[in-house]
């Protein structure tokens, strides 16, 4: 199911995931910004991610004034989304490393070959 997503998409996916596990009542905006996207952008995120069935929010009442505090929470079915993505991720990261040692290899040896 998850490896027929882009890359781009997994990982930013994850990524949300991660930060809404560490702190879920972390606003928008300092999510958009830890990210390094834009507020829509984490908006279209959050409402595939609540549509999937990964995300729950609840509403819960702020001391410090009378609006309500957004509340992210994980469902069961988030948590295994988030470990199945990590992997994912992983394994795309580590192939993608594997090709840059080879690649890095291939250049030494030209390198070497061009200064004899």
């Amino acid at each position: 199911m998850s490896s027929r997503r882009p890359l781009r998409e997994q990982y930013l996916q994850l990524k949300v995931l991660r930060l809404i596990d560490q702190n879920p009542l972390m606003g928008p905006r300092d999510l958009a910004r830890r990210l390094g996207t834009t507020v829509r952008t984490l908006e279209c995120c959050l409402g595939s991610l609540d549509g999937m069935g990964w995300l729950r929010f609840d509403s819960l009442p702020s001391p410090e004034n009378l609006r309500k505090r957004v509340c992210r929470l994980l469902t069961p079915a988030g948590l295994e989304a988030k470990v199945s993505l990590t992997r994912a991720v992983l394994q795309r990261k580590l192939a993608e490393c594997e090709a840059l040692k080879a690649e890095i290899e291939a250049l030494q040896t030209e390198a070497a070959g061009a200064s004899e």
